[in-house]
């Protein structure tokens, strides 16, 4: 190993630019090659749990996601009448942690992770096409892209794929696993709102359906639509589909969608990875975020998961190595710390959705209701269900003890 380590991370996104602050903490050489033309973010909100900000943490860049952020509560669940289906307790966030989020614009957060990874090489416009993993202990790894100025190779010690749930490095090293539509689709906006909601999120289920909205600042809400639909569905009238389709819904929701604009509305077919990659290291390439293991949104974990690979790849990983450790060891640890945690997220996400948004209708909603209004809230919060999502914290730092984020340190 070279006495500068070198890394090459592919993929400007969240899992790319975390991914790339950790090896740079650590004292590596990195690029980050970039498909599109700018170094920026597509989306509107995300909602990061307890377990993305210690993750954040880890990597230097939670102050500047809380300072990007707004401090919600998650309330609970009620049914598309408005009705209380679980509700969990008002308590103090510092009483109930599992239960507080940092609702963040998806922009904001991408500019907070490109500002922590300043000194990292950012190449734009830059297509993969293959990917050469090398052999821990012996081959580098290579990247070949094409770009603007034709096509170029590099090598390293370690390559980061962090491109996303249709990624090309994953094609390149595991060509039989492919992502698979999931059966439903999401409107998503971000609209400008001071009255309609307040600090809490609460999911809305509906047969085959969810609607959820949460405060990303004191002036702004993210929402999203997220229902059952055919592959490449089209409506003619986007806005106009998504008024009919929560017609009747609470009012707030009814509310939301009357202060959207068609300009503020996207919609995504939801993606994911059914069972996973068979093994996160293939050579000198470790695999992260959604190229490895893309999940229904179901427990509101992606962004989440992926944060806390990037910090898996520091702590397990780029540490040991700069320290003089061996590259094999450290991506076999890599690969024993996260897939198995991965897999069973990836079980609760779909547990979650046969409970409520890929429920069907009928009989099936009001026995639902009924059956989890008799479950103590508990269970879902700090001592319960919850604590196996939210209750991560990053591996040790070789060099210093863990810094814990704070859920009070919202500016």
């Amino acid at each position: 190993m070279s006495e500068q380590s070198t890394a090459t991370v592919i993929g400007g996104g969240i899992a790319g630019l975390a991914s790339a602050t950790a090896l740079l903490r650590a004292g590596w050489r990195v690029t980050v090659l970039e498909r599109a033309a700018d170094f920026t973010e597509v989306g509107a909100g995300v909602a990061i749990t307890r377990n993305g900000m210690a993750a954040l943490a880890a990597l230097g860049a939670d102050e500047a996601v809380w300072a990007a952020g707004h401090l919600t509560r998650t309330a609970g669940s009620q049914n598309r009448r408005g009705r209380w289906v679980l509700r969990l307790p008002e308590v103090p966030v510092e009483e109930s942690p599992a239960t507080w989020l940092c609702a963040v614009h998806r922009q904001r957060l991408h500019a907070a992770l490109l500002q922590t990874a300043g000194g990292v090489r950012l190449v734009n416009g830059a297509r993969v096409t293959a990917v050469d993993p090398g052999t821990a202990g012996g081959a580098p790894a290579r990247v070949t892209w094409t770009s603007a100025e034709g096509e170029q190779t590099i090598e390293s010690d370690l390559v980061v794929a962090a491109d996303g749930v249709h990624s090309t490095a994953r094609a390149c090293l595991f060509p039989g696993v492919r992502a698979e539509y999931a059966g439903a689709t999401s409107w998503r906006a971000v609209i400008e709102d001071t009255e309609i909601v307040d600090d809490r999120y609460i999911a809305v289920w509906g047969p085959g359906m969810e609607f959820g909205a949460l405060r990303i600042s004191a002036t702004e809400v993210y929402w999203y639509g997220y229902f059952l639909a055919p592959a490449r569905t089209v409506f003619d009238d986007e806005l106009a589909a998504a008024r009919e389709m929560f017609a009747g819904w609470p009012a707030t929701v009814t509310a939301i969608l009357a202060a959207t604009g068609a300009d503020d509305l996207m919609r995504h077919d939801v993606h994911h990875l059914p069972g996973g990659l068979p093994t996160y290291v293939s050579g000198r390439v470790v695999t992260v975020g959604d190229a490895a293991h893309a999940i229904l949104p179901t427990v509101g974990q992606g962004v989440a998961g992926a944060l806390e690979d990037a910090a898996c790849v520091g702590r397990l990983i780029a540490e040991p190595v700069a320290a003089g450790a061996a590259l094999a060891p450290a991506l076999a640890a890599f690969d024993l710390a996260r897939r198995p945690r991965c897999r069973k997220v990836a079980r609760q996400a779909i547990i979650m959705a046969n409970l409520g948004s890929h429920l069907g209708g009928g009989w099936r909603q009001p026995v639902r209701d009924a059956l989890l209004r008799l479950v103590p809230a508990g269970r879902f919060t700090d001592s319960g269900l919850a604590r196996q999502l939210v209750g991560w914290t990053p591996p040790p730092s070789p060099a210093a003890a863990t810094s814990q984020p704070s859920p009070n340190r919202l500016h």
